[in-house]
C-alpha cells in the first residue's frame, strides 16, 4: 500500500514539474526589425516584400545542380521536386 502511495505522489511531482518544462529555457531580446515592411509585410497577415521577389533564371545553376544531385546520390533514386 505504501509503494502505491509513493509511486502516485512521485508521478504527481513528476507531471507538476514537468508543465514548467522549458519556461525559462528563453531569450528576451527586442526585435531590431519590428514594424520592417520588407521583412514582415504590411500586416500580420500579409507576405512579406522580401518573398514576393522573382529572380531570372540561370540554366548553368540547374546543370550544376544535376551535377551535384548526381555526385550525392549516385545509383540511388532521387525526387527532382516541382
Amino acid at each position: 500500500m505504501k509503494l502505491t502511495n509513493l509511486l502516485s505522489l512521485v508521478a504527481i511531482l513528476a507531471v507538476a514539474t514537468s508543465c514548467n518544462y522549458q519556461k525559462n529555457n528563453t531569450i528576451k531580446q527586442k526585435d531590431v526589425r519590428k514594424g520592417d515592411e520588407y521583412v514582415y509585410g504590411v500586416h500580420p497577415d500579409s507576405a512579406a516584400v522580401q518573398s514576393q521577389l522573382k529572380y531570372d533564371a540561370k540554366p548553368e545553376l540547374e546543370v550544376k545542380a544535376n551535377a551535384i544531385r548526381e555526385k550525392l546520390f549516385k545509383g540511388k533514386a532521387i525526387n527532382q521536386g516541382n
